[in-house]
């Protein structure tokens, strides 16, 4: 398997593939192993992971590095993405004991009422391209901390750091039995589906997700879906610094070249404010400095992958055919490597596929609206339900908005945030289950009842 750097198109590394066959010995090695490494204290399981956040740390800019090659993010930003994952796991670790805890629901002379938590065993991480430590740590690290074995599988665009985290894993004393690897690309992914796991945890597309789902219902184990969305963001007529809100939601729609599926994907303006909003927001876009990932100030690389160059030109020929206007971008760069320019629409509708189908680039759609009714409207006119924002003075105002929306996460005055100590989830085509808080730890174990009669307190 070729891994290409998107920056220059040239070939990198080359891989060698798991066959079934390598698949099932890696598996039969985590089903031997996991019931040892889940009868270890979760104190010595949350200190070897302590110890894999340190080794993050220590290793970050070899890491970004390798990120960057394989995926094309700017180097500033792959630096950025491992720190929030060291953040991540710090949320985690520090956590994980509280939440992985036998719990006493009662305790009477003669009776006791206890909840255990046993984990879910080997479980399947098929894992994403865009942001390989952010969603990787979201899964794995949980899932190692309540004492499953995991076979990761990280995305073809981004196995060089799929190799990187499994290295420093077992530099920080994970067995090496207990997590392994699966290089590949979707045929090793349909083998992974014929195996006997105890869960399956997927982040990626709608499509893909949906097929996983149906591939594995069968096997009546748990199945996560962390798919995409379609993410809109309203301006409401009382925001007090328009040019500061255009560049924190242009940022929301344009970071990591928009490759995120809680990046803004569509914008809702009130028509008050919505002149000044648009000029202030193409001017910050003009300003994003576009080049060679590993260059200084650099803030849109290259796509990660080929097949969307395609995509995001069929959605604004489709959009400049159906009236909207073209304020920048528009169009492939004429250079080595998968560029697209930023680009910015404005005199869009829903009948247009960039306010419909998702992007995942350097495109954003702007509408006009004339309240809070016509924006709410527009902006539940979605097969996703991921996140939603609202940019407005008052709380109330926005929460009156957000509440009515069915999305997992909700932002005022901010977007494309994800905090550890709250759950990621979706809804509707944004897949469903959780990671991160609470929740997204318990989805690696299962409830156990104890009744336990003839207790003395």
């Amino acid at each position: 398997m070729h891994v290409i750097n998107p920056a220059t198109e040239a070939i990198i590394a080359t891989l060698q593939e798991d066959t079934a066959s390598s698949l099932q010995e890696k598996f039969q090695r985590l089903k031997k192993a996991q019931k040892s490494w889940a009868q270890q204290p979760v104190q010595e399981r949350t200190s070897i992971l302590k110890k894999f956040s340190s080794l993050l740390t220590e290793n970050i800019e070899h890491l970004a590095s390798v990120l960057t090659s394989e995926v094309g993010k700017p180097l500033q930003q792959s630096r950025n993405e491992i720190k929030g994952a060291i953040t991540r796991i710090g949320w985690l670790t520090d956590n994980g004991e509280k939440y992985l805890s036998h719990e006493w629901m009662t305790q009477e002379e003669g009776l006791g009422e206890q909840i255990a938590y046993e984990p879910l065993g080997v479980i399947c991480n098929i894992s994403a391209w865009n942001y390989p430590y952010l969603v990787g740590v979201n899964v794995f690290i949980p899932a190692l901390l309540a004492g499953n074995g995991v076979l990761y599988k990280p995305s073809e665009y981004a196995a060089l750091t799929g190799l990187e985290i499994e290295k420093l894993l077992k530099s920080a004393g994970v067995p090496d039995e207990v997590f392994q690897v699966a290089i590949g690309a979707a045929p090793v992914g349909e083998v992974l589906l014929d195996m006997p796991f105890d869960g399956y945890f997927f982040t990626g597309s709608y499509r893909t997700g949906k097929y996983i789902y149906e591939r594995v219902a069968p096997k009546m184990v748990p199945c996560q879906l962390e798919l995409g969305g379609k993410d809109p963001l309203y301006v409401a007529d009382d925001v007090e610094d328009i040019k500061s809100v255009a560049a924190g939601t242009a940022d929301g729609a344009f970071y990591n070249n928009g490759q995120s599926c809680c990046a803004v994907e569509r914008i809702y303006v009130h028509e008050s404010i919505y002149d000044r909003y648009v000029e202030e927001f193409v001017k910050e876009v003009k300003s994003y400095k576009v080049g060679v990932p590993t260059e200084e100030g650099v803030y849109v690389g290259p796509l990660t992958r080929k097949d969307q160059v395609k995509v995001l030109e069929n959605q604004i020929k489709d959009a400049v055919g159906k009236g909207a206007s073209l304020l920048t971008g528009g169009k492939p760069m004429q250079k080595n490597g998968f560029y697209f320019e930023p680009t910015v629409l404005t005199n869009v509708n829903h009948q247009m596929q960039v306010m419909q189908e998702e992007s995942f680039g350097p495109i954003i759609g702007i509408m006009k609206v004339k309240d809070d009714q016509e924006a709410l409207h527009l902006m539940e006119d979605t097969s996703y339900g991921l996140t939603a924002a609202v940019y407005s003075k008052s709380m109330e105002r926005a929460e009156n908005i957000l509440s009515r929306l069915n999305t997992g996460t909700a932002y005022w005055n901010c977007c494309d945030r994800v905090s550890a100590a709250l759950p990621w989830s979706g809804r509707k085509n944004s897949g469903f289950g959780s990671t991160l808080s609470y929740t997204g730890i318990r989805a690696f174990v299962r409830p156990k009842a104890y009744h336990l009669r003839g207790l003395k307190k």
